[in-house]
């Protein structure tokens, strides 16, 4: 509690309490007037004594009494910021208004905690449902994708591809559902982040071959402590948005010379860039918004929004950095950051 609180404190009681200084003002005044009006002699001398008396100790109580209420007062405050637990941290009441708050807030407190229990239940037995039928809608997808295997030709290619993102849809759906229990389902390792990279341009490689970009891909010495499974799902998103973006030309995917960042101490970092439509400036600063799809997702109506919300709240819960530079014509490049081991 610093001294500005006090004095707003203080200055409250004072505002408080100035209704009880005006009546003992006029109270006195009054008997001064009537002593004078009768001529009692030494009465008013007298009397003066005593008013004084009565005034040192009023100024006394209103000291003891401001003490009491700053005290109060902070503590009801220290109370307001406990979330969840006011009722514990409550000073004891002095009024029976206070009381009955006293109560109200304990009531309130009970019916928020009973309204979050069922949200979080409510909450959990979705996410359990949507996470037992993305994992029963792929075997349908499985055997979809081996009866088109099977029958293959220039058709069936076009419908793996269509397939294939489905399949990515149902997945994002999957890593949305699980990201607030996502402390719960990581396994930490020291991990090579460019076999994550050649292992997910693999799984992309039917979208790669229907859109006809052509990709470099660079050998870089990148390894990071993270967990591939979350990690490969960023580097899909992003990759998936590159091809989407990216009518004609190509995506390069590299890293940062290991060297120059052992010497620079600087962070080792996973670049993929791409010769696409690019971002506006004036959607970048939202990018990472939940459902935010700018002009772009304006133009792509299938666009969610979701898919860099994810990649955002994926790379801050791993320790690692995304950072995304582009402009509209102009391409995107999208910069994953690791610390070095």
């Amino acid at each position: 509690m610093n001294k500005s609180s006090v004095k707003k404190m203080i200055w409250a009681y004072i505002k408080e309490h100035r209704a009880v200084t005006a009546v003992y003002g006029a109270a006195a005044v009054l008997f001064y007037l009537v002593a004078g009006l009768y001529g009692y002699g030494d009465s008013v001398r007298n009397m003066s004594y005593a008013l004084l008396l009565v005034l040192f100790w009023g100024i006394f109580a209103g000291f003891w009494g401001c003490i009491r209420y700053v005290r109060h007062l902070s503590a009801v405050l220290h109370a307001g910021e406990k979330a969840g637990e006011r009722e514990g941290y409550l000073p004891v009441s002095h009024t029976m208004t206070e009381a009955c708050f006293h109560k109200m807030i304990c009531d309130m407190e009970q019916e928020r905690r009973a309204i979050l229990s069922e949200y979080d239940e409510k909450k959990k037995d979705m996410a359990d449902y949507y996470t037992m039928w993305i994992h029963q809608i792929k075997t349908p997808i499985a055997a979809m994708r081996l009866l088109l295997e099977e029958n293959a030709d220039e058709r069936s290619a076009q419908e793996l591809e269509e397939l294939f993102k489905i399949e990515q849809y149902a997945e994002m759906a999957l890593h949305y559902a699980r990201l607030d229990s996502l402390s719960g389902d990581l396994l930490l390792k020291t991990c090579d982040v460019c076999g994550i990279v050649r292992q997910t341009v693999r799984k992309y490689s039917v979208l790669f071959i229907g859109s006809g970009i052509s990709l470099s891909l660079e050998t870089c010495l990148c390894h990071a402590v993270t967990d591939e499974k979350w990690l490969s799902f960023v580097i899909g998103q992003i990759l998936s948005n590159a091809l989407k973006y990216t009518p004609h030309g190509r995506i390069s995917i590299y890293g940062l010379d290991r060297e120059k960042q052992r010497t620079e101490g600087r962070a080792s970092y996973l670049i993929i860039e791409d010769t696409g439509i690019g971002i506006r400036k004036s959607d970048l600063p939202r990018i990472f918004e939940r459902g935010f799809t700018g002009y772009n997702g304006r133009l792509d109506r299938r666009s969610t929004g979701i898919g860099l919300y994810l990649c955002r709240q994926i790379m801050n819960r791993l320790g690692h950095t995304i950072e995304v530079r582009s402009g509209a014509g102009q391409g995107t490049r999208v910069m994953l950051g690791f610390l070095q081991e």
